[in-house]
């Protein structure tokens, strides 16, 4: 039966006509398992996931494994995105029982949902042998299985979690900074060895930093910026960063391109360069910027998840290249100076190369009218498959980092994208304050929000707020952060990263740490701080307090995995910084006193853009009895919603932001 063609996710469409019955996560499965007295087997991946392709062409494809599955197991098949509470607890069971994990993700449970055995990727041969194993032990054992899936959930929902401490200090900060040097590689930039993955909530870290040791900090974030920017991983010709490098030197990327990545990144360029006006960090940052609205833009506005890893049936098939290749393209000179120039020396398999960058070229004409006749033939190949749906959490990361970096390189069409992909989420992913993950070409999807999805999104719309001055996207902020409040606290200052009326697994999943993408609780202390700055809430600066606790835990061993939560406590520490401007939206001295405060390197600055009347800024406390300076437009710098007197220059703009991080 083809129970997924009509799946919001292109990740289960892709499955729809395999010969395995699969269901949708759901209480169907449930209830046809308990019927046929059978186990399930749970299949979690995602579309752009190389190593999923794979099993699916090896086993999910093949009709002898597929009749294995049907006669003994009800399959159900989850995209990890769109349910990542389902992957996050198969995942705890899944590296407590193998020691790693990794997708696809493969878990034997019972008709209940309880894990008694677990994997990732299983070769045609070994899954054959594991599907017959696992079923006649549901046969002929079956109270021993029963009791090993007892013991997994007991054993997840009774360990404890990580434990809170205090809110962090400057000596917490300086302490995670510290840590990070033991583990950062001098040579090559970033953390660690092989495979190396964008470290984008550390280095939003360590530009925000501004205690002992700042330069070094400075100085790991651009010598790791630069490196990323001039290796394989990222894209020389179309721009946009690959979800990690499978070596040390980010020569060779795992060729997916994630949403998050991306806007991660465009976010972390846009600082760097307000921090030290490299050209690299702007090129960088609008080439990104540009990626994502030619190929990650959806008709709807939003944008969409994922470019597959491969094209063809070939991993990086789409952007590798040989010598004979550049030559059949470009005259013997231009051949002769690309192939010096982007190291096509066969970094990659069968005499490819991954185009690489290590110095910008002497001559930039030049080098645009080869780079454009690359592009160009490139366009005709096959283009690697696009995940479409469209994830709340990670739009609301692309609409913060369009917004600004639109604001501060004056790129209008930027901010207007942003603003696209708000109205969209407004429009179909809100139902009343809850929001849905998901969605497909303008349709909402089933499943729920999660935490990164209101945090995360409510991160974006202040941003967006700051630079358009739209009342709107402030107020609905304010709506999802209480929903937050409400629905997602712990009672013990963190928060969990489903709602408290989300369906109950076997576990309600709560990771205070960054992976990926930042956590659901550093998100939300980030967005509460912001929010409590522009509004002076108490209750809303204590909550975004409270969740950074975990923070003074994991700074002294394990920094690279509270990022997000670092960078949100730098800006506490700093205040955060608010900056309210008040004036005519057509007046040049207003936009003049705005550009000084978007451009200002200031940790978390928070930025509150009135008009006149004084009625267009009803509800933003900040605004309230901030007026004009003798008919000027005027800046109100504040710190706790304490301000000094009103500026009415650049000039004084940035004098008076200043002094507030040494008060």
């Amino acid at each position: 039966m083809n129970r997924l063609k009509n799946a919001t996710s292109p990740y289960l469409q892709q499955h729809a006509d395999n010969p395995v019955d699969w269901f949708e996560w759901g209480q169907e499965a449930f209830e046809e398992a308990r019927r046929r007295d059978v186990p399930l087997l749970i299949s979690v991946g995602y579309s752009a996931c190389h190593w999923c392709h794979v099993m699916a062409h090896e086993s999910f494809e093949d009709a002898e494994t597929a009749r294995l599955m049907n006669e003994r197991f009800v399959n159900i098949k989850v995209d990890r995105e769109e349910r990542p509470d389902v992957d996050a607890v198969y995942m705890s069971a899944t590296q407590a029982m193998t020691q790693h994990g990794g997708w696809p993700m493969t878990v034997f449970a019972t008709p209940e949902g309880h894990p008694f055995y677990c994997g990732t990727y299983f070769p045609k041969p070994q899954f054959q042998r594991l599907l017959v194993g696992v079923h006649n032990a549901w046969v002929g054992d079956r109270e021993q299985v029963l009791d090993q899936g007892s013991k997994v959930v007991e054993a997840l929902t009774g360990g404890s979690r990580l434990p809170s401490g205090p809110v962090p200090t400057r000596e917490t900060l300086a302490l995670a900074v510290q840590d990070l040097m033991r583990s950062f590689d001098q040579a090559r930039g970033g953390f660690g060895g092989a495979p190396k993955f964008p470290p984008s909530m550390a280095l939003e870290f360590l530009l925000r930093y501004r205690g002992d040791g700042v330069a070094v900090a400075r100085e790991m974030a651009g010598r790791t910026l630069e490196a990323m920017a001039r290796g394989g991983i990222y894209d020389q010709l179309g721009g946009g960063f690959a979800r990690y490098s499978v070596d040390a030197e980010w020569v060779v990327p795992h060729f997916e391109k994630m949403l998050y990545d991306n806007a991660l990144l465009l976010r972390v360029y846009t600082h760097w360069w307000k921090g030290s006006g490299a050209p690299l960090a702007k090129r960088i940052a609008l080439e990104t910027a540009e990626w994502l609205l030619r190929e990650m833009r959806t008709p709807e506005g939003g944008f969409a998840s994922a470019l597959d890893a491969d094209s063809e049936g070939e991993e990086g098939r789409f952007y590798v290249w040989t010598p004979d290749q550049l030559r059949e393209l470009l005259d013997p000179d231009d051949a002769a100076w690309a192939i010096e120039l982007f190291e096509v020396k066969g970094t990659f398999e069968h005499g490819t190369s991954v185009l690489q960058l290590p110095a910008d070229p002497g001559d930039a004409e030049r080098f645009a009218r080869v780079r454009a006749r690359l592009m160009a033939a490139r366009d005709e190949r096959v283009r690697p498959g696009r995940d479409d749906k469209v994830v709340a959490a990670w739009n609301g990361l692309a609409i913060a980092a369009l917004a600004e970096t639109g604001a501060v390189f004056e790129r209008p069409d930027l901010v207007e994208a942003a603003r696209a992909a708000a109205e969209l989420l407004e429009e179909v992913h809100l139902d009343g304050d809850r929001l849905a993950r998901t969605s497909r070409d303008g349709h909402a999807g089933r499943n729920a929000g999660v935490l990164e999805d209101y945090a995360d999104l409510a991160e974006g719309l202040l941003a967006l707020y700051g630079v358009t001055g739209e009342v709107r996207w402030f107020a609905l902020a304010g709506r999802l952060l209480d929903v937050v409040l409400s629905r997602f606290a712990d009672g013990s200052g963190g928060f969990f990263d489903t709602a408290d009326d989300a369906e109950r697994l076997f576990q309600r999943p709560q990771d205070p740490t960054d992976n990926a993408t930042p956590s659901g609780q550093f998100a939300a202390a980030g967005a509460l701080l912001s929010y409590a700055a522009l509004t002076g809430s108490a209750r809303h600066r204590e909550a975004a307090e409270s969740a950074l606790g975990t923070v003074s835990v994991l700074a002294g061993g394990h920094a690279r995995f509270a990022g997000w939560g670092l960078a949100a406590a730098q800006a506490a520490l700093a205040g955060p910084v608010e900056v309210a401007i008040v004036g005519p939206e057509d007046d040049p001295r207003t936009r003049a006193l705005h550009r000084a405060a978007l451009l200002a390197d200031v940790p978390g600055l928070v930025i509150a853009l009135g008009r006149e009347p004084a009625d267009a800024n009803a509800g933003v406390p900040l605004l309230e009895g901030r007026g004009l300076v003798d008919g000027a437009p005027a800046a109100y710098v504040c710190r706790g919603f304490t301000c000094r007197l009103p500026v009415t220059t650049p000039a004084d703009l940035l004098a008076e932001l200043a002094a507030p991080l040494s008060a």
